[in-house]
């Protein structure tokens, strides 16, 4: 079906990810993390026409699909189930005062953006990539769990900052 010329709209694909392809040595770690299959999402390619599809058949005030088969809508356990991720354990939710910042950012990344000198005060998603895109292939554990963990970091900090 193709819509009226005056409610038609481009959809535009917006990605969320950190940008790169986690690296093949920190794979095992971010299973282990259960963001395994969350890291690999970006591979699937979205098909435009399918998209507009379900865009066009959502209705914001019933947050259903209206589809032949019938109404259906989208849980956190559809997406739970999807992703593989865990719904049993500890919730993170909140803002946490960070006593010493740089402290923790040792103690899960091995690093910090102040080891240059300058005051570290946040973590940007470019230094992050900067240090931890590529892994040698002699790293040791902890470099790799500390990639991993940088991975995450962005994963999750992206889709805050998309969703901002």
């Amino acid at each position: 079906m193709v819509p009226p010329e005056d409610t038609y709209h481009v959809l535009r694909t917006r990605g969320n990810g950190p940008i790169y392809w986690p690296d093949e040595w920190i794979m095992p770690y971010l299973d282990v993390a259960r963001f395994g299959s969350v890291a690999l999402i970006h591979v699937f390619k979205l098909r435009a026409n399918l998209i507009y599809t379900l865009v066009e058949r959502w209705h914001p005030k019933t947050l259903t699909f209206h589809l032949s088969c019938g109404k259906c809508t989208i849980t956190l356990e559809n997406v739970a189930l999807q992703l593989r991720l865990s719904m049993d354990g500890d919730v993170v939710t909140g803002l946490n005062l960070v006593v010493e910042p740089i402290v923790l950012c040792y103690d899960f990344l091995g690093c910090s953006p102040g080891d240059a000198g300058a005051k570290f005060t946040n973590l940007k998603f470019s230094w992050l990539k900067e240090n931890f895109k590529r892994l040698s292939s002699n790293a040791i554990e902890r470099g790799k769990m500390c990639a991993a963990q940088a991975y995450i970091l962005q994963l999750i900090g992206r889709a805050y900052v998309k969703r901002q």
